[in-house]
C-alpha cells in the first residue's frame, strides 16, 4: 500500500509545488484560475486542450506548408501533439528508438487522415552517433523543416549509462536534444530564409526545474552522478532544456535569424497507475490528483500552441505554462549560467564524437 501513496504524491507533489512557489498574495487567485481552466492573456487555461488550440489558430501560415520533427512522438504528449499537427495539414517526421510502436502510430493517425504526410525514422536520443545518423538521414530528404519539438523524455530511478557513458536521463533529456537542435538548426534557418517562414523550436521542460539548486547543478556531476537520485536527475534535465532554449535564443538574436526557441512546461499530465489498493486514503489522494492532473490532450496544448500560433511569432527564449508566457526559476533565467553550459556540452559533444569510429 506505501508504494502507492509514494506513487500518488510523487505525481501530486510537483503539482503542489507550482501552486506553492506562487507569492501568497497570488497563491488563491492563481490556484482558482488553474482549478477552474480560466484562460490567461493568450485566451487559453490549464483545460484548454490541444484540438481546441489549433483549431483556434489561424495559422502564421498555411500549415500545409509546413515540416515538423516531433521527438518522442510514440506515446503521451508527443503522439498527441503529432495527431493534432497532421491534421492541421503538417508534415510530420517522428524518430523513434521502437519503431514498431512509430508505425503503429502512423497507421492509426492515417485511419484518420488519410492524406497525412508522415515520416518515419529510427533514433536513440541517448546515442551521439544515433542522433548524427538521424540527422543525416532526414537532411538527405531534402525535406524543409520549419517546426523542431523536442519532446522525448525518461525519468529512470535507477542509475543508468548511455553508450557515450553518460547518464542515461541526462543524455536523453538535454544532450541528444541538443546535438539534435545543433544539426537540423541550420537547414531552420535556410527554410526560413527561403521561404520567409518563421522556424520554431520547442524544448520540453517541467516545472520541477526550480527544485534545482545553483550548488547542486554541477556539469560534471549530472554526466556521472557520485549520488543518484532520480527526480533530482529529471529536474536538472529540465532546468537544462530552458537553459538551453534561453542560450540559443540569444545566438539566434544575435546573428537576426527568423527562428525562435522556446521551453513549455506540459503541465502534470495524467498516468495510467493502477488502484491495487482501495481504502479511504488512496480514493482521497486520487480524487485530488484528479483535479490536478492534466489529459494527455491538454499537456500537448502548450507545444502545439507555441508551434502554430500567431500568438507567439516572435516570441524566443520564453517559458511557456498553460499556453501563456510564465516564470522560470531565477537559475533558469541565469544568462551567465546558460552560456557556460552550452559552452561545456558543445564541447563535449565534440570530444565525444571526434573518438567515434566512423560508421
Amino acid at each position: 500500500m506505501c508504494t502507492i501513496y509514494f506513487l500518488l504524491l510523487a505525481i501530486l507533489l510537483p503539482c503542489c509545488f507550482e501552486i506553492l512557489s506562487l507569492s501568497c498574495c497570488t497563491l488563491m487567485k492563481e490556484t482558482l484560475r488553474y482549478l477552474a481552466g480560466i484562460a490567461g492573456p493568450s485566451g487559453y487555461g490549464s483545460k484548454s486542450t490541444a484540438e481546441q488550440v489549433a483549431d483556434n489558430c489561424s495559422c502564421w501560415v498555411d500549415p500545409h506548408h509546413l515540416t515538423a520533427i516531433i521527438t518522442g512522438a510514440t506515446s503521451g504528449i508527443g503522439a498527441e501533439t503529432a495527431r493534432v499537427l497532421v491534421r492541421r495539414g503538417v508534415r510530420v517526421v517522428i524518430p523513434a528508438r521502437d519503431l514498431k510502436k512509430a508505425v503503429e502510430l502512423k497507421e492509426g493517425i492515417l485511419k484518420e487522415n488519410p492524406n497525412a504526410e508522415i515520416i518515419l525514422s529510427e533514433i536513440d536520443l541517448s546515442s551521439l552517433a544515433s542522433v548524427k545518423r538521424f540527422c543525416a538521414e532526414f537532411l538527405a530528404l531534402g525535406q524543409p523543416l520549419n517546426i523542431l519539438i523536442n519532446n522525448a523524455g525518461i525519468f529512470s530511478q535507477n542509475l543508468e549509462f548511455s553508450e557515450d557513458k553518460i547518464e542515461m536521463t541526462f543524455a536523453t533529456n538535454y544532450l541528444g536534444h541538443y546535438l539534435l537542435t545543433e544539426l537540423l538548426l541550420e537547414k531552420m534557418i535556410e527554410t526560413a530564409e527561403q521561404t520567409g517562414i518563421q522556424g520554431r523550436i520547442i524544448n520540453l521542460s517541467s516545472v520541477i526545474h526550480s527544485w534545482v539548486k545553483r550548488d547542486s547543478f554541477c556539469f560534471s556531476q549530472m554526466l556521472n552522478p557520485k549520488k543518484y537520485n532520480g527526480t533530482r536527475a529529471y529536474a536538472q534535465s529540465k532546468l537544462a532544456n530552458i537553459l538551453h532554449a534561453k542560450e540559443i535564443a540569444r545566438q539566434l538574436k544575435a546573428k537576426n535569424s527568423k527562428v525562435t526557441i522556446n521551453a513549455v512546461h506540459p503541465g502534470i499530465v495524467k498516468t495510467g497507475i493502477i488502484r491495487a489498493h482501495k481504502g479511504f486514503i488512496t480514493d482521497s489522494l486520487f480524487f485530488i490528483a484528479s483535479k490536478l492532473l492534466k489529459s494527455t490532450t491538454q499537456g500537448a496544448s502548450t507545444s502545439c500552441y507555441v508551434a502554430l500560433s500567431p500568438q507567439a511569432e516572435g516570441i524566443s527564449g520564453q517559458y511557456f505554462a498553460d499556453c501563456n508566457e510564465s516564470n522560470c526559476s531565477a537559475l533558469a533565467s541565469d544568462e551567465s549560467v546558460a552560456q557556460r553550459l552550452c559552452r561545456q556540452t558543445r564541447a563535449l559533444i565534440h570530444r565525444r564524437l571526434q573518438h567515434q569510429t566512423p560508421s
